[in-house]
């Protein structure tokens, strides 16, 4: 199949600055509920683009990591987050806030919210990049045969 040139030269700039857009509403969004959902669902159309450019060679090559890895580390992280504040006394997904004492950098506050939607994120991410996998293969096997 003949690669398009503006595309993958579009593809190559639009990627790069999508993440950043993701990763900058993951932490935007981190007092609010829907930083990490949204973040993960700008990651993984930027992971579309790759995958309409490149194909799931490009994705792989984008992505060290495999799909079931970082979706099983969002699962994991996201389910201790929740039933951390069960186990210290609270209700099932009770927001915790903490301020960090940093000395001259200064005392920014955290949040339980964040690791939980960072989770939220790296499920949402790795199940996009799981569907790109599995697409890559029925089309790899089809083209085989």
């Amino acid at each position: 199949m003949k690669r398009s040139l503006v595309l993958d030269v579009m593809v190559r700039v639009v990627f790069h600055t999508a993440l950043v857009l993701a990763v900058y509403l993951l932490f935007a969004g981190h007092n609010q509920p829907g930083g990490g959902f949204i973040g993960g669902l700008v990651a993984a159309a930027a992971f579309a683009l790759r995958y309409v450019s490149g194909g799931v060679d490009g994705v792989r090559a984008a992505v060290r990591v495999r799909p079931w890895t970082l979706l099983g580390v969002g699962l994991v992280l996201a389910t201790f987050t929740a039933l951390a504040s069960v186990v210290l006394g609270g209700a099932l997904l009770e927001s915790g806030k903490a301020t960090l004492h940093l000395g001259p950098l200064g005392s920014p506050k955290v949040t339980s919210a964040l690791p939980f939607d960072t989770g939220v994120f790296l499920i949402v991410v790795g199940m996009a990049l799981m569907l790109f996998e599995a697409f890559g293969e029925a089309l790899q096997g089809r083209r085989a045969s």
